[in-house]
């Protein structure tokens, strides 16, 4: 799945762009690499865009050759962006209970995905075989809760499990669920969509 295209409300590719780079610079940060000056200050004006100020939910998702290396996110915004990419880049290295921290080694190797959410809407439904046909393939994200347990995958899963009822038992598993407690009809369901943005291997 290409990088997305800004939604009406959305970014434009190159406020995407500063995200990503800002999620690079906050790790190259952490592991104390030096920044040139004159890259960090250009960033710096980019991410002043009043844009970048709104308040939405963000992922933030790490890979090394293509296998996912960690991925932390909030489903809605408490901040900026700005706020949460630098938030969720830290989480996503450090915090992904999946995975060990991120190494100072690693860091060159790995790449960077940043994911911004319109705001998760509920999903009606009468049973299983509706909630199924309701879901769009590609392009919703799906939250699933059910008492204490809750998990989402982002749409670019889709790319991995392109089909619904695998997509949704794979979702209940993520959440501690049976794998076919969707089947039930009890869950609560909401979804949204995203603009996510890659990072090429010139901005590493």
């Amino acid at each position: 799945m290409p990088p997305s295209e800004a939604l009406s409300t959305g970014l434009t590719q190159d406020q995407g762009q500063a995200l990503v780079a800002l999620a690079r610079q906050t790790l190259r940060s952490h592991f104390k690499r030096a920044i040139p000056s004159a890259r960090k200050e250009a960033l710096d004006t980019r991410l002043q865009d009043h844009a970048l100020q709104a308040q939405c939910g963000t992922f933030v998702t790490l890979k090394i050759r293509g296998r996912l290396r960690g991925c932390i996110g909030s489903l809605v915004g408490r901040g900026s962006l700005v706020e949460g990419v630098r938030s969720n880049a830290l989480n996503a290295a450090f915090n992904d209970p999946r995975f060990r921290e991120l190494r100072d080694a690693e860091l060159d190797r790995i790449s960077i995905e940043v994911s911004v959410l319109t705001k998760p809407q509920p999903l009606a439904y009468s049973d299983a075989k509706d909630l199924v046909a309701r879901l769009r393939p590609g392009l919703d994200g799906v939250i699933i809760r059910k008492g204490f347990a809750s998990a989402t995958f982002l749409p670019q899963v889709w790319d991995q499990l392109s089909d619904a009822e695998t997509f949704l038992s794979h979702l209940c598993t993520k959440a501690g669920l049976p794998a076919d407690e969707w089947r039930q009809g009890n869950l609560e369901v909401e979804t949204y969509q995203v603009q996510y943005f890659e990072e090429s291997s010139l901005d590493r």
